[in-house]
C-alpha cells in the first residue's frame, strides 16, 4: 500500500492507494498555518488514521510547496513560509518511524497525471498548479525531473515573458523579486488585476463566474490572464517541448483556458507548429496527493 500526503497552504490531504490504483482510504484536515510543529503532528495523525482505516501499513510520499534543498537538507522556496528553513526531511521520517520520500507538489501533480491521468502515455509532461501560488513540475518517461538544485520546473518564479508596459516591473513577490509569473497567474494575482482595473475585491472564482455571465470587466481581466499564460507557457514549450501541459489547482477549473491559451501561444513558440496539448488534470484536486503516493512506484 502506498500513502500519499499533499501538504497545502490551506489543507493537508492523505490517500492510501492499493493494487490497481484503487483508493483504499482518504482524509483531509485544515493546515495549521504558521506552525511548523503542529503541521508535522497533523501529518502524522493523518497517516496513522489512513492506516487504521485501510487496515494496513504503507510507504509514505509527501508533496510539499517548495522543495528539500540538496545543500542543507532544509525546506526552501515554499510559499507556506513557516516551512522554510525547517528540517522536514529529518523530522517527519523520525516521527513516523520509516523512510519518507518528498517532492514538490507540482512534481506530484505531473507524476500523477503522467502515470494514470490526462497525460498517461506521454513521454514529456509539464504540469502547472495555478491556485494560491503558481508552481510547475516536469516528468520524463514517468520519472520526476528534480535537477541538481532541486528547482526543475519552478516556472512561477521566472519573470513574465514579453512584459507589456503596464506589467513592468510588476507586482512584488514573496520570493523577493518583482514581476514573477506567480504574481500574475496565481489566484491572488488574478484577483489583484481585477481590482486594479476598477473591480471590487473578490476571489478568482468569482471573476471567472462573472466572466461567464458576460460582465465586461471580468471578460477583459480573463483575456489579459490568458495572454499572460500563453506567453508564460510559450517559454516552457521552447525549453522543455512537452507533449502535454496539465493544469491543476483552483484556476484550472476555468473552462475557457483550454481553448483560448493554445490559440494565443503560437507567436511565443520557436516552431512552425505547436503540437503540445493543454489539458485539465484528470484527477482534479486529488492529483497531487495521488502523485505523492506514486513517489514509491519503483
Amino acid at each position: 500500500m502506498r500513502i500519499g500526503v499533499d501538504l497545502g497552504g490551506t489543507k493537508i490531504e492523505a490517500v492510501a492507494i492499493g493494487d490497481g490504483a484503487r483508493v483504499l482510504a482518504r482524509s483531509r484536515i485544515p493546515t495549521p498555518r504558521d506552525d511548523y510543529d503542529r503541521t508535522l503532528s497533523a501529518i502524522v495523525t493523518l497517516v496513522r488514521g489512513i492506516e487504521r482505516d485501510a487496515g494496513a501499513g504503507g510507504t509514505v510520499g509527501v508533496g510539499i510547496p517548495g522543495t528539500i534543498s540538496p545543500a542543507t537538507g532544509l525546506v526552501k522556496n515554499s510559499n507556506s513560509t513557516w516551512m522554510n528553513g525547517r528540517p522536514l526531511a529529518d523530522d517527519l521520517p523520525r516521527m513516523l518511524g520509516r523512510p519518507v520520500r518528498f517532492a514538490n507538489d507540482a512534481n506530484c501533480l505531473a507524476l500523477s497525471e503522467a502515470t494514470d491521468g490526462a497525460a498517461a502515455g506521454a513521454s514529456v509532461v509539464f504540469a502547472v498548479i495555478i491556485g494560491t501560488g503558481t508552481g510547475g513540475g516536469v516528468v520524463v518517461n514517468r520519472q520526476v525531473l528534480v535537477g541538481c538544485n532541486a528547482v526543475a520546473g519552478e516556472w512561477g518564479h521566472n519573470p513574465l515573458p514579453a512584459p507589456r508596459e503596464a506589467e513592468s516591473p510588476g507586482p512584488p513577490c514573496y520570493c523577493g523579486r518583482t514581476g514573477c509569473i506567480e504574481t500574475f497567474l496565481s489566484g491572488p494575482g488574478l484577483a489583484r488585476d481585477y481590482e486594479m482595473a476598477g473591480g471590487d475585491r473578490v476571489a478568482a472564482s468569482d471573476i471567472a463566474r462573472r466572466a461567464a455571465e458576460g460582465e465586461a470587466r471580468a471578460l477583459e481581466c480573463l483575456a489579459r490572464y490568458e495572454d499572460r499564460m500563453a506567453r508564460a507557457l510559450g517559454s516552457i514549450i521552447n525549453v522543455v517541448d512537452p507533449d502535454v501541459i496539465v493544469l491543476g489547482g483552483g484556476l484550472s477549473n476555468i473552462d475557457r483556458l483550454y481553448e483560448s491559451v493554445p490559440e494565443l501561444w503560437a507567436p511565443y513558440v520557436f516552431s512552425d507548429t505547436v503540437r503540445t496539448r493543454l489539458v485539465r488534470a484528470a484527477h482534479g484536486d486529488a492529483s497531487g496527493v495521488r502523485g505523492a503516493a506514486w513517489l514509491w512506484d519503483g
